[in-house]
Formats: C-alpha cells, structure tokens, sequence
C-alpha cells in the first residue's frame, strides 16, 4: 500500500505544520523531504488553497541566493520571455523532460559505479564529480548546440503556424488587419 503524501498546513503567522508528525517545521525541512523524494503537498490552512509550488520555488530563491547559483541571470531572464509566450507550456514541459533525462543518466551512472567498486568505496563516491570535470566541457557545448537546434525549431514552428494563420484569415476582413497593410 502506498502512503498517503504528507501534509503541511502553512498558516498566517507563515509557520508550516506537518500534519504527520504534529511538529511545526522550516523550508529546511521541506527541503530535506525533496531530497529524501517524500511526497507533501503544502496547503494554507485558512483557504485550502495550493500551496506547493511558491513553497519550491520559496526555497529555490533561498538556494540561489545562498552559495553558487544554479541559473545566470541570462537564463533567468529567457525564462522570464516565456511567460505570456505562446510556447510558455511547451517550454516547461521541455525544460521537465531534460531534468528527467539528466537525473536519469546520473542514477544510472551512479548504480554502474556502484556496482564495479561497491556501494562505500571513494573510487564510486568521487567519480561522478570527476567525470564531469572531464566531460563537463564537451556536455555543455553538446547541450549549446542542442539548444541551439531546439530554438530554431521552435522558431520555425511559430513562423509556420503564423503563416498558417495568416492564410486561414487572409479572406476575412478584419479593420486592424487592413490598417496594418495599408501601412506597409
């Protein structure tokens, strides 16, 4: 049987309440659910309203401004294009798809090294950071021109349903339209 996700309450003092444990608890603590993959979903206790989301990205803000960030400001700020964007939802959703893919070759680098040089040696401990030393480079120049190749495309795609547009419209007459050919 698969338990339940557990439940915070987030009140209007701010405070969050494990419902599992009776406890009030910190961002810390939620984060240490994310990493220990627990499922909880974070609610505010007045309205019931969802609150998840704004608590993840709560303490992603918190990460970002505590160390090493993960994200330039350049790539904040593409991010920031999208909203409004017509491919706001697929770009989410490629962004989802490309952390999954990550995550999974790093289990799966992971489990191989476990299994040539054993669950506690060093050798399997340091060989993940040591491998992307290496390739780190050649990753990120493959993931450039992968991105490169995906903006294009997406590029295309817009001309392409633009133009589709335009002819689906071009007999209709709509005044905005032919003020802006008038102008041309």
């Amino acid at each position: 049987m698969s338990e339940q996700p557990r439940l915070i309450k987030k009140y209007p003092n701010r405070r969050l309440y494990d419902t599992r444990t009776s406890a009030y608890i910190t961002l810390a603590d939620i984060k240490d659910l994310v990493l220990r993959h627990e499922q909880f979903h974070v609610i505010d206790a007045k309205s019931g309203e969802e609150l998840t989301r704004s608590i993840l990205m709560q303490i992603i803000l918190e990460e970002e401004a505590g160390g090493a960030p993960m994200f330039s400001s350049d790539m904040l700020a593409q991010m920031i294009r999208f909203y409004g964007d017509a491919m706001q939802g697929m770009m989410g959703k490629y962004l989802e798809t490309n952390i999954k893919a990550f995550t999974s070759m790093q289990q799966k680098f992971q489990e191989q090294t476990r299994a040539l040089y054993g669950e506690n040696s060093p050798v399997s401990k340091d060989l993940w950071t040591q491998f992307l030393s290496f390739q780190g480079p050649a990753m990120q120049s493959m993931m450039g021109t992968y991105m490169e190749q995906s903006q294009k495309m997406f590029r295309q795609m817009q001309e392409q349903l633009q133009g589709q547009a335009r002819n689906l419209f071009a007999g209709m007459q709509f005044p905005a339209a032919e003020h802006t050919e008038k102008k041309k």
